[in-house]
């Protein structure tokens, strides 16, 4: 771990930042979409360093790009991942029985991007309010989802005027908007100020254990302002008044947690011991001290060099390697690798919002998912490997002419139909 001189604050508690985790260069804005006209114009470019807070142990990344200039153009539409939309559908069917939402109550949710889960309330006759910056999936979500949408940046002067609009919610929804907000502090003050004296408050967010451990780097882009353990979340809620009742560890996103808060005062439920073990288990893993972190950075480097080493000699061996997916995690590692259409001749995504663009930095073309047939890659790389078993389940053809899957993270794995097979990739899920 570096040292050097603070140039930035603490998100959260305002101390000087000095202690700099790891450095993954500079870097495009990770969700940009690159059309075919603007290939030979400037691209700005931000520098992607993390740090800690040696007072309050927040990991973040400094905001080098504002949220403006991040969301102004947002490509990620939720609702194109099957997987996605089967967890939102447990979600709703679990929350309707555990908070009696009834279709006297308000449901809210902050991000809610292109309507992906506030749709399976609406078919139930509740009454949702979504909160989402983005125009382009906010338009989305009220013209075919009929979502109520409120385009605008959560905080508290949003949540005053929505509550003079709408009223208090009852249930309050963040699903992996907690790490994408420049100012925590506003932000959590304003779902304190929007939630019913009873209301409950739920947010899912990719748990920062999991992302240490298993060398999830690619997973930090400039979108991602803070890197969240269970404790930190804990400090950050109480200074708002807030409690967190409950907390569950969920499989996605590689690894999230799924916390449960409600006003400090609210008597009506009491702390599940969830709690308390999940803060025993990050305090045994040493998460409250610096040294837990030395590691990480010479593993992400170690990782790039096993990325290169295995194109390097797939395309001396004369291969052709393709990738799957446009997700901002694979524009973090393609531009942190260096890799670009020399090694990755293209990418493919099912969402048409991102089909016939290019990638960020590296300028790899996105088609169809359809060209995979055409052309019939050696290799598909598969960059949003937390959906590894949706996308090999919906592309096993790949197997037909001898092709494999390579999956980067962890560690660089390489996939055949033997290995998946025996690991059960190539069944469905059912949600």
């Amino acid at each position: 771990m570096k040292t050097k001189t603070a140039f930035n604050k603490c998100n959260f508690c305002k101390s000087s930042l000095t202690h700099e985790v790891t450095d993954l260069g500079m870097q495009p804005l990770c969700q940009d979409r690159i059309k075919p006209e603007d290939l030979n114009k400037m691209e700005p470019h931000f520098p992607l360093k993390v740090y800690i807070c040696e007072n309050c142990y927040l990991t973040q990344v400094p905001e080098s790009a504002s949220p403006e200039q991040i969301y102004r153009d947002y490509g990620y539409y939720s609702s194109f991942s099957d997987t996605w939309l089967n967890h939102a559908k447990r979600y709703v069917n679990h929350a309707m029985k555990q908070f009696e939402i009834t279709s006297n109550s308000l449901v809210s949710e902050i991000a809610s991007n292109d309507g992906y889960l506030l749709q399976y309330f609406v078919e139930k006759g509740i009454p949702v309010l979504g909160v989402e910056p983005s125009e382009g999936v906010a338009d989305y979500a009220i013209n075919e989802k009929n979502i109520r949408t409120e385009k605008k940046f959560f905080g508290v002067n949003t949540a005053k005027e929505l509550v003079e609009k709408y009223g208090k919610s009852d249930l309050i929804i963040g699903n992996n908007v907690l790490a994408h907000v420049p100012d925590i502090n506003d932000f959590v003050e304003g779902m304190k100020i929007f939630l019913k004296d009873e209301g409950v408050i739920t947010m899912e967010f990719p748990h920062l254990m999991r992302l240490v451990a298993e060398n999830q780097f690619d997973t930090i882009y400039h979108e991602h302002f803070s890197y969240l353990a269970f404790t930190v979340v804990q400090k950050i809620f109480s200074k708002h008044d807030l409690e967190l009742f409950d907390v569950e560890e969920l499989p996605t996103h590689g690894g999230s947690i799924r916390i449960y808060a409600h006003h400090k005062n609210d008597t009506k439920r009491s702390i599940q011991q969830s709690v308390f073990d999940l803060m025993e288990t990050e305090n045994k893993a040493g998460m409250n001290s610096l040294e837990y972190y030395d590691s990480f950075n010479e593993k992400v480097k170690e990782t790039k060099r096993n990325i290169l080493a295995f194109l390097i000699q797939a395309k001396n061996e004369g291969k052709h390697i393709a990738g799957y997916g446009a997700p901002g995690k694979g524009n973090t590692l393609l531009n942190y690798c260096g890799i670009r259409s020399d090694f990755l001749d293209y990418t493919v995504d099912r969402s048409p919002h991102k089909q016939d663009t290019f990638l960020p930095g590296s300028h790899i073309p996105v088609y169809h998912p359809e060209m995979l047939k055409s052309t019939k890659p050696d290799y598909v790389l598969i960059l949003p490997w937390n959906l590894k078993k949706e996308i090999i389940s919906h592309h096993k053809y790949i197997f037909d002419w001898g092709g494999k899957f390579v999956v980067p993270i962890p560690q660089l794995t390489v996939i055949d139909h033997a290995y998946a097979e025996k690991n059960h990739y190539c069944v469905e899920e059912i949600g």
